[in-house]
């Protein structure tokens, strides 16, 4: 019993419960803001964070307020991101199918080199208006934790629904459909 009240084995046991509570911490100040689910899922779409990005080729900036009276599939994403790459092609024929219902898919490419997101773009075809957020800096604005992740925006600029993760058909016709059926 003297033993374990002895000086260094509390000092480890003390060093111990510190390391874990840092851990803990740690672990809960990271965890992505989840705001947008939770007024999802008690009905409410709240407005979608404004964007001032670049394109991804060309000059000047683009906002997602520029878009304004279109349904908007925001999906970030990346050419490093393997999921990114198996959704892509979804996304260019869900592109095409909503351009005539006043709708389109809107890119942002996220945490990537120029030259690696262009590559992306010509070798699956997409054709859809692409932004630039380098730096990250729209990741804490819209919670964005992995890549890729989509956000159904509506006619009014609301989030409608969002994605953490690959979209599908399933999804697509899920959330977008009845989206774009709506009318201001």
């Amino acid at each position: 019993m003297r033993r374990l009240l002895a000086p260094i084995p509390i000092a480890v046991l003390c060093a111990v419960v510190a390391l874990l509570a840092l851990l803990a911490y740690g672990l809960a100040s990271s965890e992505p803001d989840r705001g947008i689910e939770d007024a999802l899922s008690a009905g409410d779409r709240d407005q979608a964070p404004d964007l001032q990005l670049p394109p991804l080729s060309g000059d000047g900036e683009r906002s997602l307020a520029d878009y304004r009276g279109k349904v908007v599939v925001l999906n970030f994403w990346a050419s490093w991101c393997l999921p990114c790459k198996e959704e892509s092609p979804l996304l260019q024929r869900w592109h095409e199918r909503i351009e005539t219902d006043d709708a389109l898919v809107l890119g942002v490419n996220l945490l990537d080199v120029t030259g690696d997101a262009n590559d992306f773009i010509d070798e699956y075809g997409l054709s859809f208006p692409m932004l630039r957020d380098g730096p990250g800096d729209t990741q804490p604005e819209f919670g964005i934790a992995q890549l890729p992740e989509t956000f159904v925006i509506d006619r009014q600029g609301r989030i409608a629904a969002v994605r953490r993760g690959p979209v599908d058909d399933a999804f697509m016709r899920r959330e977008v459909v009845p989206v774009l059926r709506e009318r201001s």
